[in-house]
């Protein structure tokens, strides 16, 4: 499609095809009756550098040849003439700047990229073993700026809500338009233009507003500070929510089965991610049930234990003063209270200080006969298996779901850890994220989701998005298909 003679018509539809997205930034100066106008996306471009390179060459200018004029008065050696507006949103997005100038059908590009990756620092709440090391930041522009540099599309949309009566919080929704469902971002921004408060001053108050009114200690949107995280759920039809002063932006909908993947599932050969993702379903088991079941074993149905484990059991446990549940309790919370610790203390000192709290006061209980070492050793290996989770929220979901186990094992044994199971996975049915079952694909059952989110399934077979997520479940043309056509 050829480039129009007329500047306006030309911004006109690069906001069209990004559908008025609120990065655009347009400005038209008049010189001699001469519109000249550029337009530029301000998450990837520098605002200095199109003050420095363009309005010094533009203002003044001699009109009589007055494209080859500005194109020979830009200090910079990445310029380039276009004469098709096909692939002016690529330029877009990669942090150039497009001149157009009345009554010529070509455009001048030039670089005025923003420089994202210096001082970009590295997640440290997710710690990457393999992947970009880069993450989101306090500054919007920047972030928005991370996801526009990975997905060069026109159809990225960022719509901006100012929230807050007194801080106006930029709070941008992203989304790709042909992928995304549309009546969920609707629902989003609606529910962000209905936020009535004084200050956002993180992600963690918008989404006390954003998520469903079920009451639920599991969440409903995944926390990340990861762009690459960000991108892929794009992708895959999801909504992401940033937040302007703070790293951590939210993903929705976040269902159950998300939060036992990893970003680096995607950079892991197929075998080794799924074996990953199958190890955190087993550790998911083991930290909300094995301490329940040994309180509803050891307290009322030892008759189930094998008679030699239960006499190494109770010979380990004698001359405890303390019941069996008791005992778990009290090293879960001394436990808790040594990672609080970990977390809220300097670097230098929190790690060793935590080892060391662990080593001598699990020693110390054992020796003075406070404790059973098997009780250490339950709630050691129960709260490592938590930490595989890299979800705060999820971690603290376990964790509370985990005492609820112990508590209706301690009055009712194998029947209330039955119980307890029976009303844990009803809660969980229970729950929607954006409309959609908390438990998709597990309930309603779709044996094509479960398969592709239990296992990495291969680049090349993996044709389709979740149905539960778009209508535009193709993804790309099968490998087969690629090859048959060449």
């Amino acid at each position: 499609m050829r480039i129009y003679k007329t500047v306006d018509k030309n911004i006109d539809y690069i906001k069209n095809i990004n559908h008025n997205s609120s990065d655009i930034v347009s400005r038209i100066i008049t010189n001699n009756n001469i519109k000249i106008g550029y337009v530029y996306l301000e998450s990837v471009t520098s605002d200095d550098k199109v003050s420095e390179f363009l309005n010094k060459s533009i203002i003044g200018k001699n009109t009589q040849d007055i494209f080859s004029n500005i194109e020979d008065s830009i200090y910079n050696s990445h310029i380039t003439t276009l004469k098709e507006l096909d692939n002016i949103f690529y330029y877009l997005s990669s942090g150039f700047t497009v001149i157009f100038i009345d009554n010529y059908d070509m455009c001048i590009t030039v670089e005025t990229r923003m420089s994202l990756d210096r001082g970009v620092s590295e997640a440290t709440s997710e710690p990457i073993v393999r992947g970009p090391k880069d993450s989101f930041t306090e500054n919007n522009a920047i972030n928005l700026g991370l996801i526009r540099k990975r997905i060069k599309d026109e159809n990225l949309i960022f719509d901006e809500v100012k929230v807050g009566k007194r801080t106006k919080t930029k709070v941008s929704v992203a989304y790709i338009k042909d992928i995304t469902n549309s009546k969920n971002v609707i629902k989003v921004i609606d529910k962000l233009k209905s936020i009535d408060i004084d200050g956002i001053l993180d992600s963690g108050y918008v989404r006390e507003f954003l998520r469903d009114q079920s009451s639920t200690v599991f969440p409903g949107m995944i926390s990340t500070e990861r762009p690459d995280l960000a991108c892929t759920s794009l992708l895959d039809g999801k909504i992401v929510v940033l937040v302007e002063n703070t790293p951590y932006v939210l993903i929705m909908p976040g269902l159950f089965i998300d939060y036992f993947h990893s970003p680096e599932d995607n950079y892991e050969k197929p075998i080794n991610a799924s074996f990953l993702r199958l190890l955190r379903i087993l550790c998911f088991i083991i930290t909300i049930s094995v301490p329940a079941l040994y309180v509803a074993l050891m307290t009322f149905n030892p008759e189930i234990i094998p008679d030699e484990l239960l006499i190494s059991l109770a010979l380990q446990r004698d001359g405890v003063p303390f019941p069996t549940a008791l005992e778990i309790l009290i090293f879960v919370i001394v436990f808790e209270i040594l990672r609080q610790a970990d977390v809220h203390s300097p670097t230098v000192s929190g790690s060793a200080m935590n080892i060391v709290g662990a080593l001598i006061l699990g020693d110390a209980a054992v020796n003075a006969g406070i404790v059973s070492p098997i009780a250490i050793i339950i709630v050691a290996v129960t709260s490592i298996c938590e930490l595989v989770f890299y979800d705060v929220d999820m971690i603290n979901a376990v964790r509370f779901w985990r005492i609820i186990f112990i508590i209706a094992s301690l009055f009712l044994g194998i029947i209330g850890f039955v119980s307890c199971m029976f009303i844990f996975v009803t809660k969980l049915s229970s729950i929607v994220s954006l409309d959609i079952p908390y438990l998709t694909p597990i309930s309603p059952l779709s044996t094509t989701g479960i398969k592709n989110y239990l296992f990495r399934i291969k680049r090349t077979k993996l044709n389709n998005r979740a149905k539960y997520l778009t209508r535009n479940i193709k993804r790309m043309v099968s490998h087969e298909k690629t090859n048959t056509s060449n």
